[in-house]
């Protein structure tokens, strides 16, 4: 296989960092993964990402002409400095010149949350709507929350490098403070520690989100249960109809450990349309087709 057959793509982790080589039609030619040992500091992390492409590389016997890497955090475009990262050593750094400078070939970074965007529109559950013009949304709800855009198959990155950040808008003020300094961030009412927080404030008792949601899908009749999963219902459709509002894209697509929760295509969907400033929902919510595998996959599509 020809070496422009070839797209490369690392995805940065906080315990792992992974590597792929694949064809521009997602299928997978290796995929190592090395640790990414952040606690050793800022040069090992470069050093990994390093260590990883190498094993890519001799794995598929092609060097890499270029790197696609997806990066917890954004590269500020006005300085060139790594921002909004929780690997919290690589804030402030320049990290995509020093990685540059480590492989010696160019490289396109991108944060997760618009890898995994990137990746669902080309190859995965928003594949069939990312056609002519569109603009495809997608989401991560698990611990954090988190967006990224794609329009007419490219990533939106904005002019500071904060484009989809919809996790950091606000939603509602019983979110309490968020890290970013913010109060009531979308992040803070609906990401899955949000909500895990929400119920231990309200019941002294600390449980699962996985469990609450169990409990009342098979007819609780805890009103703190209730009232917490009602709680997230509302808020995710008062979220998302905002992004609907303002974005209007032709497809949404939910990733994250939250996007196994049927209930957000069936009474969350039924809260958008409630919240939307039109008649009727015409926007497809839909479930992640990639997995675990959209992350590294997006990164690699960067370069293509």
């Amino acid at each position: 296989m020809a070496a422009q057959d070839v797209l490369f793509g690392i995805d940065l982790g906080g315990t792992k960092i992974e590597a792929v080589a694949m064809t521009p039609t997602g299928a997978v030619l290796s995929r190592p993964r090395v640790p990414t040992e952040r606690e050793k500091g800022y040069n090992h992390i470069v050093g990994q990402i390093k260590k990883a492409l190498d094993q890519v590389s001799a794995e598929v016997g092609i060097k890499p002409q270029k790197v696609g890497i997806g990066t917890p955090g954004a590269i500020d475009p006005p300085t060139g400095l790594m921002k909004n990262s929780n690997t919290t050593i690589l804030n402030g750094m320049p990290f995509h010149l020093d990685v540059e400078a480590a492989l010696g070939i160019p490289v396109t970074m991108a944060n997760d949350a618009n890898c995994f965007a990137i990746a669902e529109a080309k190859l995965g559950a928003a594949k069939a709507y990312a056609k002519d013009d569109h603009l495809i949304f997608g989401v991560i709800m698990g611990t954090g929350v988190g967006g990224g855009i794609v329009i007419n198959g490219r990533i939106w990155i904005g002019t500071q490098g904060i484009g989809g950040e919809w996790g950091h808008s606000f939603l509602d003020a019983s979110g309490g403070p968020c890290y970013c300094g913010q109060i009531g961030c979308v992040e803070t009412v609906i990401s899955g520690t949000g909500m895990e927080r929400y119920y231990h404030e309200q019941s002294g008792t600390e449980r699962k989100l996985h469990d609450i949601i169990t409990e009342y899908k098979n007819g609780t009749t805890d009103q703190l249960v209730k009232q917490t999963v009602e709680r997230l219902i509302h808020f995710f459709g008062r979220g998302l109809a905002n992004i609907i509002d303002i974005l209007d894209p032709t497809a949404v697509v939910i990733g994250g450990g939250l996007s196994k929760v049927d209930l957000l295509y069936t009474e969350g969907v039924a809260s958008i349309e409630r919240q939307l400033f039109n008649p009727k929902l015409h926007t497809p919510i839909l479930r992640p087709k990639l997995g675990d595998s959209a992350g590294v996959f997006g990164a690699a599509m960067l370069v293509s």
